[in-house]
């Protein structure tokens, strides 16, 4: 499987590692190479593939073999390759995303995957960082933990892209997303399919409020919880390289862009698999 023996490095102590030696491309024609890329990711919350060489072809077969890919209305996507969505900063059109969150969770079928390739780099700056939102979860209270368990919180497409809806054509260009993506009421703790891990399931992006508190009980306790998420013993920092592609579990992490890059070009390549209704 791919290029030889694989290696693999913590890259924290909470969440993340490092992979060389496995070629994504392999997911393509292989269920072993699959089923590996899905195990350290599902395991490890993020894990970073080095020295990737793969055509935009390639990286969406690769990306088939998780699910069904889940498109963004709000981006725009490569030519003849409708999964791959573009994720670009420059100096005329710099990123609007500066706050950590987990990706849609608007929908009422979040993300299990994403992946993020890394297409164009600015010499110096652009990091991602990710947090362990189950990490988060298991150093809270017991008394805590079991309240939380009782909650649901609402996410709304519109509470994240409320710069772009301020812009002029902005509302009318993402009228399909709005109409295609009512507010939801997720669980505020989900739990992993898989293994079970219990994970805070909010975000400063999406989220808008707890189901059934008073404004004031609602923004105190999201405040507390994402001041807690983001403890830096529950974090990990990439720095990217040409060639890497991240990919993530959306079920149990949050993740950040650094933009401390501009005016420089940063351009990533983003493909989302559907995940399932979060309970």
């Amino acid at each position: 499987m791919g290029r030889g023996s694989m290696q693999i490095k913590k890259a924290a102590g909470a969440i993340g590692v490092d992979v060389h030696g496995i070629d994504i491309a392999d997911m393509a024609s292989s269920d072993r190479a699959t089923a590996t890329v899905r195990e350290l990711v599902t395991r490890h919350g993020v894990a970073f593939f080095r020295e990737q060489t793969l055509s935009i072809p390639e990286y969406a077969a690769s990306a088939r073999q998780l699910g069904d890919i889940l498109p963004h209305e709000a981006y725009s996507t490569v030519d003849n390759e409708a999964a791959v969505q573009i994720l670009e900063s420059t100096a005329e059109k710099p990123s609007k995303i500066e706050v950590w969150h987990s990706d849609m969770t608007f929908s009422a079928t979040p993300p299990h995957f994403t992946m993020l390739y890394a297409d164009v780099l600015p010499e110096f700056g652009g990091d991602t960082m990710w947090a362990s939102s189950s990490a988060a979860f298991e150093a809270l209270s017991k008394p805590m933990r079991d309240w939380l368990l009782t909650l649901r919180a609402t996410h709304d497409f519109r509470h994240g892209f409320q710069e772009s809806l301020a812009e002029p054509g902005g509302a009318e260009r993402l009228a399909p997303a709005i109409a295609a993506n009512p507010p939801v009421s997720h669980p505020l703790i989900r739990t992993h399919p898989e293994i079970g891990a219990r994970a805070i399931f909010v975000n400063p992006l999406f989220t808008t409020s707890i189901d059934g508190l008073r404004r004031h009980e609602s923004d105190a306790l999201l405040a507390m919880l994402y001041e807690h998420m983001l403890t830096p013993e529950f974090t990990v920092r990439l720095q990217w390289r040409k060639g890497t592609i991240a990919m993530w579990d959306n079920r149990v992490t949050w993740h950040k862009p650094v933009n401390d890059y501009f005016p420089q070009h940063r351009r990533m390549l983003r493909i989302t698999i559907r995940g399932d209704k979060p309970v």
